[in-house]
């Protein structure tokens, strides 16, 4: 008999930021599976669960114990901080799977539950910074080329994207932080909002707003999530803020907007959209008399031609100028001569 492994993402650390479904998980499973920082995170919430509890760069195992639990018919939690399914365990535990052949329809169920990522939490204790297109990128370079990772930041930088840093720092990568922030300042005003938040929503939570030129005078670590603002993030009353657009059709003062509903998404009144705020016409759409251009043409190239046009539509088609219905309550639907006479006199000729 096959059991089942959920990866419960237990958001930040606090039970309060903990998904009702992610509670209801751990009370589901037999084991609890996990690095010992997060069981230590969720021990209070947790009862009869057996626990196996593991240290750092043993994810592997973690994963690979939770299968071969699975495989003897028990239900096992393996649980990730924020989000199982970003940078958690969730990806692992299918490539473990994929690797002995799973099929989920013959074997083990899987479950991902997910939680309140660290970009969130993070964002909620700075303000609104994450208001417009963002992007996630860990500085770990132990699992994924250092090349790689300065390729993505430049390309973040360049793009304007709010960027949140993971794993920024820790004893022995020290340096990657640095060539960050010399990438970054290649794109990027040395003003731009930078906030490092440490321990989001746990007992030693930090948080701090700095800019980017003085980020590294700040404690930055492991447990240290570094959110840049974009060209548009201000700072404003200790707080970190990304404007989302809509100053450039709103007027955020004042109640009378100059644009009324039904004219904010015209194409006029977005001179920065891909159209240049100029109406656009498909040459399979507008048409002459009702009748579509294209069509037009080919019917007169077919007639030059000596052919038959494929669809003819004649050039004047009656329109309907007047019409009326009868109501569904009405029992007699039958119109006398009288009636007809009374209506043509009031429709008009």
């Amino acid at each position: 008999m096959s059991g089942k492994i959920i990866a419960v993402g237990f958001g930040p650390g606090d039970e309060q930021n903990m998904t009702l479904r992610a509670r209801q998980a751990f009370d589901e499973c037999q084991y609890i599976i996990g690095y010992n920082t997060y069981i230590d995170l969720i021990r209070p919430i947790l009862t009869t669960q057996e626990i196996v509890r593991t240290g750092m760069t043993e994810e592997v195992s973690r994963a690979q114990e939770a299968v071969k639990l699975a495989e003897q018919g028990h239900t096992v939690a393996v649980i990730s901080s924020g989000d199982a399914g970003v940078y958690g365990m969730a990806g692992l535990i299918y490539e473990v799977l994929v690797e002995k052949g799973w099929e989920e329809e013959k074997g083990i169920k899987v479950e991902v539950v997910p939680g309140v990522s660290a970009i969130q939490a993070c964002a909620s204790l700075l303000g609104a910074p994450v208001m417009h297109d963002s992007c996630t990128i860990s500085l770990s370079d132990h699992l994924t080329p250092w090349e790689w990772i300065k390729k993505r930041v430049e390309a973040a930088a360049m793009a304007d994207f709010i960027i949140a840093l993971y794993n920024p720092k820790s004893g022995r990568r020290t340096r990657q932080i640095e060539e960050t922030q010399k990438i970054l300042l290649k794109y990027r005003s040395p003003e731009t909002p930078v906030g490092l938040v440490k321990s989001a929503y746990r007992d030693r939570q930090q948080v701090v707003m700095t800019d980017l030129e003085h980020m590294l005078e700040h404690e930055i670590g492991m447990l240290t999530t570094v959110i840049i603002g974009n060209s548009t993030t201000f700072m404003y009353d200790g707080k970190m803020i990304t404007p989302r657009g809509y100053h450039r059709k709103y007027t955020l003062g004042e109640e009378k907007q100059p644009l009324k509903p039904h004219e904010r998404l015209k194409e006029e009144a977005e001179p920065w959209a891909m159209h240049g705020g100029e109406a656009q016409e498909d040459a399979e759409t507008k048409t002459l008399d009702s009748k579509p251009v294209r069509m037009i043409a080919e019917e007169a190239l077919a007639r030059l031609n000596g052919t038959t046009p494929d669809v003819m539509i004649p050039m004047f088609q009656e329109q309907p100028i007047f019409e009326f219905t009868v109501s569904p309550g009405v029992a007699n639907k039958k119109m006398t001569a009288s009636q007809l006479a009374a209506l043509a006199s009031i429709v008009g000729e």
